[in-house]
């Protein structure tokens, strides 16, 4: 195979409960997370001369033994057992760095999925998965993609049971100079909300169970309207980060939005519509106020699919 491309889809959360502490440290949550139409490419191509090289457009992104794509390559390499094995990357970056839209984690699910496929290794989905969980919480979800229920860290999946993915318009927007640290979200989070956190796994189930059956599952099959998200970082990110701030106000003055939310830990905002129309519509109208303030903008389509081949 001369050479493959993959799509590493953005994705946003459309509920982010942050349950308890895990024994391990990581907080137990429970989220859906949805796919986007805006995705970056990779472009991959076979060496053989053991070494993994990696290209991207955008200068201020690390292309070394830090990326989550060259991990996911040396990875793949280690479990496979042929250090021979060599590739090129060419990363297409057009996801936001630094975003909340897993960004980085879907780049690295993409090269799993396309360097198994390119060096012909045979790894199941499964075992891809149980790779993914290892490099970074929301590695796995990338690799599946659609709208899925995330709990533990976020790796155990449950696909929802639509029919087809949400037909809502979504307007994203981010300011580039803008970044929150996950874990000082998470920190904050755990400062200020720590009281109220649960500790019991019977405890953590009630709540997934909740999840599961309640209004927002219901409201994306199209059978009820959507009502506020809940993002237990956005309640503590917002009051502290100015971006976060002034992003969700603009937002909200788009008078066809039916909600308007923080992405993950920020500082990526979205508002959804009822379709891609109203959404392309509400940025037409906000356009002058999010260049006055400095905000880059996308108009989104929920896709079915993570990581994709060709």
């Amino acid at each position: 195979m001369a050479e493959l491309l993959v799509s590493a889809p953005a994705k946003i959360n459309l509920h982010l409960e942050v349950l308890g502490l895990r024994p391990d440290g990581f907080h137990e949550l429970a989220m859906v997370m949805q796919t986007l139409d805006l995705a970056d490419q990779l472009r991959l191509r076979p060496t053989a001369d053991g070494r993994i090289s990696l290209s991207c457009q955008r200068s201020d992104l690390p292309t070394d033994g830090s990326n989550l794509i060259v991990k996911a390559a040396e990875l793949l390499k280690a479990r496979v057992g042929l250090p021979e094995l060599g590739a090129s990357i060419e990363l297409d970056k057009r996801i936001p760095i630094g975003a909340g839209l897993a960004g980085g984690s879907s780049d690295g699910a993409a090269a799993l999925v396309g360097l198994n496929a390119l060096w012909g290794c045979g790894f199941s989905h499964a075992q891809l998965l149980e790779m993914a969980a290892q490099l970074g919480s929301d590695m796995p979800f990338c690799i599946d993609g659609g709208t899925q229920l995330c709990f533990g860290r976020g790796e155990v999946l449950e696909p929802a049971a639509l029919a087809a993915p949400p037909a809502l318009g979504v307007l994203l927007i981010k300011h580039p100079e803008a970044s929150v640290s996950t874990p000082w979200a998470y920190g904050r989070c755990r400062d200020q909300r720590g009281d109220f956190y649960l500790s019991r796994e019977s405890d953590f189930e009630q709540r997934r169970q909740a999840l599961r059956q309640g209004p927002l599952l219901e409201a994306l099959a199209g059978q009820r309207p959507l009502a506020p998200l809940r993002n237990d970082l956005q309640a503590v990110v917002e009051p502290e980060v100015a971006s976060v701030r002034d992003g969700l106000a603009l937002l909200r003055q788009a008078g066809d939005a039916l909600v308007v939310a923080m992405s993950g830990s920020g500082p990526s905002l979205f508002a959804l519509f009822a379709e891609v129309g109203c959404a392309e519509a509400a940025r037409d109208q906000l356009q002058p106020q999010l260049e006055a303030a400095g905000f880059e903008a996308w108009v989104c389509r929920c896709t079915g699919s993570g990581a994709t081949l060709g």
